[in-house]
């Protein structure tokens, strides 16, 4: 029984070590909100160590745009965080895992934001292949709607993205051919077919974000016809 006690109180010590993470600015203000115009509430000087509760979209700040959410309760770029990485590290604020309750940041601003850009390779934690269509598709997901979305999201295997249409019906979730920006654009074209994010929507046009499409494993973004894609609406609101 002790040695039980003891195992779980080193396993406590080590996550809570492995989850806070250092403030490399000097005076950086935590606000009320992810973003540069709420109200500073703490400042924290440079090396105290923070717990992150969530992370979300916010204000740019030297191209990174994700702030975290502290354990008291207020917000600090990402930026002046050292947690090892441009990209999230936790989960995104108000997800429900279910579905809505994102960021709020929809469609979101239009750059590559993908956080394994320039590290392509084995699977990423969403069972997708690195700096794939898909795989940038699940981030945009996760990030900007807050829904934890994965390769087997309800229990369900989405697959490669000519069958995510299918995987999408089978979990209720809507398919029709009605763009809105912030969902998912999606083709079965080709050997395994195309997902992309809805950036914005014309009268007759769709604007989207991929990868893997004009540029091998890289970022790109185009306008063409809204009769390009079947459109996969994970998210109520879009």
């Amino acid at each position: 029984m002790k040695l039980a006690i003891l195992a779980a109180f080193f396993q406590a010590v080590a996550f809570s070590v492995t989850n806070a993470y250092p403030i490399s600015g000097d005076g950086v203000n935590c606000r009320s909100g992810p973003g540069t115009s709420y109200a500073v509430k703490k400042t924290y000087p440079k090396g105290t160590e923070i717990k992150i509760s969530c992370q979300t979209e916010g204000t740019s700040v030297n191209g990174n745009s994700i702030w975290d959410k502290t354990q008291d309760g207020c917000y600090v770029a990402d930026y002046y965080v050292k947690t090892g990485t441009n990209g999230y590290v936790t989960d995104v604020c108000g997800s429900s895992g279910g579905g809505g309750g994102g960021s709020g940041n929809i469609p979101g601003p239009i750059k590559d934001d993908y956080p394994y850009k320039g590290s392509c390779g084995p699977e990423d934690k969403w069972n997708y292949f690195k700096c794939q269509c898909t795989s940038f598709v699940a981030w945009r997901i996760n990030s900007r709607l807050g829904i934890k979305f994965h390769n087997q999201y309800k229990g369900v295997n989405w697959g490669n993205a000519n069958s995510w249409d299918e995987a999408a019906r089978k979990t209720g979730v809507k398919v029709d051919s009605t763009p809105k920006p912030g969902c998912i654009a999606q083709s079965n074209g080709g050997r395994a077919g195309h997902v992309a994010w809805v950036a914005a929507v014309g009268k007759d046009t769709v604007t989207i974000e991929e990868y893997n499409w004009n540029t091998v494993e890289g970022y790109g973004k185009r306008t063409v016809s809204k009769g390009s894609f079947n459109y996969i609406h994970l998210d109520s609101r879009v």
